[in-house]
């Protein structure tokens, strides 16, 4: 495994100047997702993108201790488990948010919504937006978010382990 001594000055700078970049990209392409091309499999995808760049240069020790906060003891306590957590939480997110129109329909319109139809909410009198536009398949996209990030997390430490 590389740590930061088997790495050159460059590839350490650059990472730590690509990174931000490319987090900052994902979200970007997050909140798009409901109205342009992107959404949560891309933004997740590019995130754990991210976390490899971090991996092959600073080695895994300092991934998990430094950025996701985790220790390695096994399958299910480990760190592979929080990346299981993270896939059941998005997974969960995901289905609820598909639910929520036909509870909505149920209680507001009669039934007339199926699952996963999509409402909007707007939040009015934001600093500097003025109106902020929520619309459900933003939570639909959170949710292919974190499954993506825990499914290619889990993949990237099983290998990293090999």
């Amino acid at each position: 495994m590389s740590t930061d001594t088997d790495t050159t000055v460059i590839a350490r700078t650059v990472v730590r100047v690509v990174v931000p970049v490319i987090l900052l990209t994902a979200v970007a392409l997050l909140l798009q997702g409901h109205n342009l091309p992107g959404g949560g499999f891309i933004a997740g995808v590019l995130t754990v993108t991210a976390f490899a760049l971090v991996y092959i240069v600073f080695g895994r020790e300092f991934l998990q201790r430094e950025l996701l906060h985790v220790d390695d003891d096994g399958f299910l306590g480990g760190s592979i488990g929080e990346y299981g957590r993270t896939f059941t939480f998005g997974l969960a997110l995901a289905a609820s948010s598909g639910l929520a129109a036909i509870v909505v329909g149920e209680l507001f319109a009669g039934g007339r919504y199926e699952f996963i139809t999509q409402g909007v909410w707007f939040v009015y009198h934001v600093p500097v937006y003025h109106e902020i536009e929520i619309p459900t398949a933003l939570f639909f996209d959170l949710g292919v978010y974190f499954v993506v990030v825990g499914a290619l997390l889990t993949i990237l430490a099983v290998v990293g382990r090999e």
